[in-house]
């Protein structure tokens, strides 16, 4: 019995040193894997930023870069009246707090690259925390992700109360 509480301290251990390692190594990686962080963009050509972004309209993830720390993850994007949106839901809940961590990047530097089809946009999020683009913007995001986004109903309450953090992203 003892030798297999041994084995499976040694594999637990082993197997939470593989993910250690893992993501240590994708903070190098040049952009996000999936839902995993990735490091500073090293690929892309600058891309003036456009006056019109309903191009991603029906596009459902993008990338973006935070400078502070300088680390890429993928995110859900919504256009609202030609103008680009990202929202972070899930902002007050426990898993929130360990999972949704680049809405805190942003205090000190709201600066960012994001990078759609090799192209890089140099943007800065302005935060939403009211107004009337809450309910179109959230009504967007509800239609191209539907289930999986409970916590973007259109009602400005989520916005208001904190659950959900919306930013407009603008040119620099």
């Amino acid at each position: 019995m003892m030798k297999l509480l041994k084995g499976l301290a040694i594999a637990m251990v082993c197997a939470i040193a593989a993910v250690w390692l893992f993501l240590f190594a994708m903070r190098s990686a040049d952009g996000p894997m999936a839902i995993i962080p990735g490091g500073a963009f090293s690929s892309g050509e600058p891309t003036a930023v456009p006056d019109d972004w309903s191009f991603l309209a029906d596009r459902m993830e993008v990338e973006f870069q935070t400078m502070d720390p300088a680390t890429s993850r993928t995110v859900w994007v919504g256009v609202h009246d030609r103008r680009l949106f990202l929202v972070s839901g899930y902002m007050t809940s426990w898993y929130g707090g360990i999972w949704k961590q680049w809405p805190h990047y942003l205090g000190d530097d709201a600066n960012i690259v994001l990078r759609v089809d090799d192209k890089l946009y140099d943007l800065r999020l302005e935060r939403v925390m009211d107004g009337p683009d809450i309910i179109p913007v959230l009504g967007e995001f509800g239609r191209k992700y539907g289930g999986a986004a409970p916590d973007f109903a259109p009602s400005t309450e989520a916005v208001t109360s904190g659950a959900v953090w919306m930013y407009e992203a603008v040119a620099r």
